[in-house]
């Protein structure tokens, strides 16, 4: 657990490198330890009297970034709690043109980012040496009651981010269907969350045949999941975030190889966002009406899936034509979509899915790939992802890619082919939206589940997008 006391004094000092008061011994430190001062350097200085110092580097005339102030303060937390120091000292030097409220954000987030495991199937867990870690911290300007309010919400806020990854690091023999259902009763109707499951033949019910094609190779049971949040009861105006819920996906007859298979109980990262943001916007009571919505299921071969050059139907009334049982996301989505923008009448829609390779090869693991019907939209969850730190590039929704996913037999094919598969794949999901409401596609293939740690986000899931979105949503 991390504490924040402002305005306070006591443990070890971390002092920066910008500190002109201190230059003596931060150029002693250069010279006679292996600490440069560079961007985001941390380097533990013992002394056997008074503990020693933490020294941080921040270098000011360069364009300081809020992300580099989180990952000093992971630095700073991973490299105090390694040394078994329990609490430390702050002061933060003015930093020119930076709210301070930003700037305690950002260096406290860094600190809550690091203390993240994932360990629960460990039989034996390399515990913290420190159990409670304290920081007492003096900004440059702002009340100790407005920096606190500050702290406490972004715990919150966090939590639904641990929550989310939580979800998808768990594989698919722990999460499925029915458990994520679960999972969200479990975590959401507490906090007064709505949350009704719906089993097969409910789906079956509301007509979500593309989904339920999907659904049919596997034992596992399908679960439609629905999340309700109102927090603004005076506001009719509410908006729905859809996650990609595949619990695990094989491939289906388009069988993925076997080390392409070993993640994929992250198909449902989506999912988990969806949850995640839903828990930290409850928790923070944010002004907001939103509803989540998951089709979860599983991607597996048997005697009963769907095959290639199957032609099923879907929710819109659209038919779909399989050209490629891999690219099933989009296919649960479409009804997904559908479900949340004509039966529960949504104003504005973002949809959440870890859905194309090509977005990994175009982005790599650094930025989400979007679609966007709506530029005025794009630019508001753009402005929020850019405020928490979390990469996003929008991709052009150029009506000419649609031709590819043409189909000679039915209404849309779910594969556009080799060329521009994020666009197409994207534009396949926005073909189900109803009424021609603002709808933003993230592609998250690259940016949920991480092939290693990167700066403050861990191997695995990172639970990206519940920062943005829970920005956008309480500031919308």
């Amino acid at each position: 657990m991390i504490n924040l006391n402002f305005y306070q004094n006591g443990g070890i000092p971390v002092i920066f490198s910008s500190d002109r008061s201190k230059s003596e011994l931060i150029d002693w430190a250069k010279n006679n330890t292996t600490f440069k001062a560079e961007q985001a350097e941390v380097y533990y200085l013992p002394n056997p009297e008074s503990g020693g110092l933490i020294l941080a580097g921040l270098n000011l005339a360069e364009d300081l970034t809020f992300d580099q102030l989180r990952h000093l303060g992971f630095k700073i937390y991973k490299t105090a709690t390694t040394n078994k120091i329990g609490e430390i000292e702050i002061m933060m030097p003015p930093i020119t043109e930076k709210c301070d409220f930003q700037i305690m954000r950002s260096i406290a987030e860094g600190m809550i980012q690091a203390t993240y495991k994932f360990d629960r199937y460990l039989s034996k867990k390399d515990d913290n040496p420190v159990k409670d870690f304290t920081v007492n911290y003096t900004p440059n300007n702002g009340s100790a009651e407005k920096m606190q309010a500050e702290f406490n919400k972004l715990k919150d806020v966090m939590d639904g981010v641990f929550l989310a990854r939580d979800l998808i690091n768990q594989t698919s023999n722990y999460v499925y269907p029915e458990t994520l259902a679960q999972a969200a009763v479990d975590t959401l109707q507490p906090l007064g969350i709505e949350v009704a499951v719906y089993n097969r033949e409910q789906i079956k019910k509301i007509g979500m045949e593309a989904f339920l094609a999907v659904a049919q190779g596997s034992s596992k049971e399908p679960r439609l999941i629905v999340m309700k949040y109102q927090g603004n009861p005076d506001s009719d105006q509410f908006t729905g975030l859809v996650g990609k819920g595949i619990t695990y996906d094989s491939g289906g007859y388009s069988l993925k190889p076997s080390d392409g298979m070993e993640s994929m109980h992250c198909d449902m990262s989506g999912a988990g966002t969806v949850i995640g943001t839903m828990y930290a916007l409850a928790k923070i009571k944010a002004k907001a009406n939103v509803y989540g919505v998951i089709a979860a299921c599983e991607n597996l071969i048997s005697g009963t899936s769907y095959k290639v050059g199957d032609i099923i139907g879907s929710l819109s009334g659209k038919t779909i034509e399989i050209g490629n049982t891999d690219a099933e996301g989009r296919v649960t989505l479409a009804d997904a979509v559908y479900y949340a923008t004509d039966n529960l009448k949504v104003n504005r829609v973002i949809d959440l899915a870890t859905l194309t390779g090509a977005c990994l090869v175009a982005l790599g693991e650094e930025y989400t790939g979007v679609i966007t019907n709506n530029d005025d939209y794009y630019q508001e969850f753009k402005a929020a992802a850019d405020k928490v730190g979390e990469k996003v590039w929008l991709l052009p929704n150029d009506k000419k890619f649609t031709e590819l996913n043409k189909s000679k037999v039915a209404d849309i094919k779910n594969v556009g082919g080799r060329l521009a598969g994020t666009i197409t794949g994207g534009q396949f999901i926005g073909e189900f939206v109803a009424n021609n409401i603002p709808w933003i596609h993230l592609d998250i293939a690259g940016t949920a589940y991480l092939s290693k740690e990167n700066d403050y986000l861990p191997e695995r899931a990172t639970g990206v997008h519940v920062k943005a979105l829970v920005e956008l949503l309480e500031h919308q």
